[in-house]
């Protein structure tokens, strides 16, 4: 009688230890790792829309507008006429679209 108690708790110690882990998983999940792929969706498909003539600004803070563009960079001018050349990863906002859409309440 007694190896069965014993046995019903250790059991019982092990499920109490598995589920909080779980549960700590699932959140990191959708609160760390989810938001994160989204957003690098999100940017892979701004950088993939742009062309020349848009107006953006990089991960610096350097606004201008592409004049030209290959597989990996851009080249932007700025707005004192300055060329400079940047990877495609360091734009962080397109203004173009940033500028004409409406205002979020």
């Amino acid at each position: 009688m007694t190896s069965t108690v014993i046995l019903q708790a250790a059991g019982g110690g092990m499920l109490g230890t598995i589920v909080p882990m779980v549960l700590i998983m699932v959140v990191f999940y959708f609160f760390m790792i989810r938001p994160q792929v989204k957003k690098a969706k999100d940017h892979k498909k701004l950088v993939a829309e742009l062309g020349k003539g848009d107006k953006v600004i990089t991960t610096a803070g350097i606004h201008g507008k592409i004049i030209d563009m290959n597989d990996t960079t851009f080249v932007i001018e700025s707005e004192f006429g300055a060329k400079l050349r940047f990877d495609k990863s360091a734009v962080s906002l397109d203004a173009t679209k940033a500028a004409t859409a409406p205002a979020k309440a």
